[in-house]
């Protein structure tokens, strides 16, 4: 199987932290918080991934031979000479997504956080037989964003609607997709948008699916959200893999420690830290 990640450009809604590193690049819990997606991509079956990138590649590119190695799996980048959205990316990376068969692929956002349950997901799509599948979170605020309206029963999506006044759906675009290789025949190579222009027609043919997904969600490419995202997370290692974390009578959980992090014996690290360097 293959997957297509959206890496984007400079990302400037998380600065001050993208100053210094592109924002997939950017530490997640001690990782890249791209390396974080091709981590889960991998234990599905995932063989390749694409990188689509608009901006600094040369940045990227310098993490990607050690990722390989570290994963076994082959790595590629597809560069936007002009940013090309986030349906232009797979038009561009036609080839490459194409050449082993007709199975599906994931594409994902980079600044998306979850427990990226994909084995879930490819099982659903699977299931259904359509073009494509995504993933789907709740919110309390429906209001900001647009809202995905689905069959209760089949989860077919029949529409989308933008920042709803009165409540029709607390379903969001998670960030997350699978799709069948027939809907690069739907997109141009030029710049084009995949909610507003792609997922309409699909839904209007039936052909695109929704698949709530289970567990923390967040978009962390601005400074509170990351946090938000960060916290989310320990949470759930904590619950789901308590083992990952800090053990000790100096941590007050959940607290993520480096391997290469050397905690002194009075100190106390508080709830929620991940730590790096010696103490």
């Amino acid at each position: 199987m293959k997957a297509l990640i959206l890496v984007g450009g400079f990302g400037t809604r998380l600065r001050p932290l993208t100053l210094s590193f592109p924002k997939p690049i950017v530490e997640f819990a001690n990782k890249a918080m791209l390396l974080h997606q091709i981590e889960a991509l991998v234990n599905v079956g995932v063989k390749e991934v694409v990188l689509a990138i608009a901006e600094q590649p040369d940045k990227v590119q310098a993490y990607i031979s050690n990722w390989e190695n570290q994963l076994g799996i082959k790595i590629t980048c597809s560069i936007e000479e002009t940013p090309m959205g986030t349906a232009g990316p797979l038009a561009l990376a036609k080839s490459t997504l194409t050449c082993d068969g007709n199975g599906p692929f994931f594409v994902l956002n980079s600044d998306v956080t979850s427990e990226f349950p994909f084995a879930q997901l490819l099982k659903f799509h699977e299931s259904h037989g359509k073009e494509g599948t995504i993933f789907v979170t709740k919110v309390e605020d429906p209001s900001k964003y647009g809202v995905v309206i689905t069959d209760e029963s089949t989860g077919q999506i029949q529409s989308f609607v933008e920042k709803p006044q009165t409540f029709v759906s607390n379903k969001i675009n998670a960030g997350m997709y699978i799709f069948n290789p027939s809907i690069l025949d739907r997109i141009p190579l030029q710049p084009t948008s995949i909610e507003k222009e792609i997922f309409p027609t699909m839904a209007k043919e039936g052909q695109l699916y929704a698949f709530e997904l289970q567990g923390f969600w967040m978009d962390v490419g601005q400074p509170r959200d990351y946090l938000l995202g960060m916290k989310l997370y320990l949470q759930s290692l904590q619950k789901k893999q308590p083992e990952k974390l800090a053990q000790g009578d100096s941590f007050i959980q959940p607290v993520l420690v480096d391997p290469t992090a050397v905690v002194g014996s009075k100190c106390v690290i508080g709830q929620r830290n991940e730590s790096e360097e010696a103490f």
